[in-house]
């Protein structure tokens, strides 16, 4: 049984998130474990913007998703690397869209003795609202004229 971890801000869930983690799964082969580890609200904070859904709520929903094993909050010191000592993964997947330089990463996994492999997943679902950002920008731009409902205030 191989281990794989998956990384992510997972705010306002859609289909991309849900693909990234099915791919990320099938990097391990059949009998694989997914481990998804969720930004803190702080990172998100800071490399990001402000999350719309707390870190709390997140952690949840990934709990939820089928085909995950297991979800955790990542560290707020910024060592990335300790969760990855933690859970021991025998792959990292990095996201289609997610902008973390893989050479890199592996580098500083390997000086850290870890054994895990970083792979990229490449199946990515592009659409309208395949982004946090783009579904922001989507409720910004409409015009309600009235039909909200009162207990959306």
């Amino acid at each position: 049984m191989k281990k794989v971890m998956a990384t992510g801000t997972f705010d306002l869930l859609h289909p991309g998130h849900g693909i990234y983690l099915n791919e990320a799964k099938k990097l391990g082969g059949e009998d694989a474990k997914l481990y998804v580890v969720i930004a803190r609200d702080s990172t998100v904070e800071k490399r990001k913007r402000y999350p719309i859904v707390g870190e709390q709520q997140r952690l949840e929903l990934i709990k939820m998703i089928k085909g995950v094993d297991e979800a955790y909050l990542g560290n707020e010191n910024g060592d990335f690397l300790k969760i990855v000592e933690e859970i021991n993964p025998d792959i990292i997947a990095i996201g289609a869209d997610q902008r973390h330089d893989i050479t890199k990463l592996q580098k500083a996994i390997n000086k850290r003795g870890l054994k895990a492999k970083v792979e990229r997943v490449k199946a990515y679902h592009n659409a309208e609202l395949d982004s946090s950002c783009k579904i922001i920008k989507k409720i910004k731009k409409m015009d309600f004229k009235g039909k909200i409902n009162d207990n959306c205030d």
